[in-house]
C-alpha cells in the first residue's frame, strides 16, 4: 500500500482513495543474514567490505522493489556504499544462496531466514530495529553491531476495507481485531514468526501509510528503481 505506488507510474487502484483503513494487525523488521561461515562478525564489518571494494558485494532479494531490495538501498545511501543487486523469483532460493555464499548477504525476517538460521546454515548479524527480537535476543540491532544509528527495515500488515464501508463497520471490525491481537494465544502464535502484534485505531494505518509513502518515495528515486 506504501511502497507500490512509487514502483508503477500507473496502477489499477488508488490505495488512498479506494481503500479506507480498519485495522493494524502486525509488524515484523528484518535481519542481516550472511553466511554461517562469513568472516563477518558484524554490519561493520559488512560495510567496511563494500567501502573497500565498491560494486563487489553481493545482496539477494525476492525480487526488484521487494522491501528486502528497497531495504538494502537505504542501507547504501545510509553508509555511502555501492553494493550489487541480485534479484532472486523464489525467496527461500535469496537464503540458500546466502548459505552457499553465491551472495553475500540478505535482508530477512525470523519468519523467511529463521529456519536457515536454526539449522546453523546462516548467522544474523543484526536486526534492522530500534530494539533487538525477543527470542533473539542475542542479535543485535544494525546500530550496535557498527551500522548506521537508528536504521530500521519493517514491514506491517494492515486489514483495509473499500471505500464507503460503514463507519460502524470498520469500528467494530478494528475492536475485534484489537481483542483477538491481544491475546496471548495469538501473541505466541505471532512470536513464533517474529511478528509483533500492532494494535491501534485506523488512523495508526493511515499515518503509518502516509510515513512510510514519503520514506520510499524518496528511496525508490534515488535508487531509480521502477516496476514499469
Amino acid at each position: 500500500m506504501a511502497l507500490q505506488p512509487h514502483l508503477f507510474k500507473q496502477l489499477p487502484y488508488d490505495p488512498v482513495k479506494d481503500f479506507e483503513p480498519v485495522a493494524p494487525v502486525y509488524f515484523t523488521n528484518f535481519f542481516v543474514v550472511v553466511a554461517a561461515n562469513s568472516p563477518w562478525k558484524d554490519v561493520g564489518d559488512l560495510i567496511k567490505a563494500a567501502k573497500t571494494a565498491p560494486g563487489d558485494i553481493t545482496y539477494g532479494s525476492w525480487g526488484i522493489g521487494s522491501v528486502a531490495h528497497v531495504g538494502a538501498t537505504m542501507l547504501e545511501a545510509a553508509t555511502d556504499t555501492k553494493m550489487t543487486h541480485v534479484p532472486f523469483k523464489d525467496m527461500g532460493n535469496v537464503y540458500t544462496s546466502v548459505a552457499t555464499g553465491d551472495i553475500k548477504w540478505a535482508f530477512g525476517t525470523a519468519a523467511t531466514a529463521g529456519p536457515m538460521f536454526q539449522a546453523k546454515k546462516v548467522k544474523f548479524l543484526a536486526f534492522a530495529a530500534p530494539r533487538r527480537l525477543p527470542g533473539y535476543a542475542d542479535v543485535p540491532t544494525v546500530s550496535e553491531a557498527g551500522g548506521p544509528a537508528g536504521f530500521e527495515v519493517k514491514t506491517w500488515v494492515g486489514l483495509f476495507a473499500p471505500t464507503g464501508t460503514p463507519k460502524a463497520t470498520i469500528d467494530k471490525l478494528n475492536a475485534d481485531v484489537g481483542k483477538v491481537l491481544a491475546t496471548a494465544e495469538v501473541k505466541d502464535r505471532l512470536a513464533t514468526f517474529g511478528f509483533e502484534p500492532y494494535i491501534g485505531p485506523p488512523s495508526e494505518l493511515t499515518k503509518a501509510m502516509e510515513r512510510d509513502s514519503r520514506m520510499f518515495s524518496d528511496v525508490v528515486k534515488r535508487a531509480k528503481i521502477s516496476l514499469d
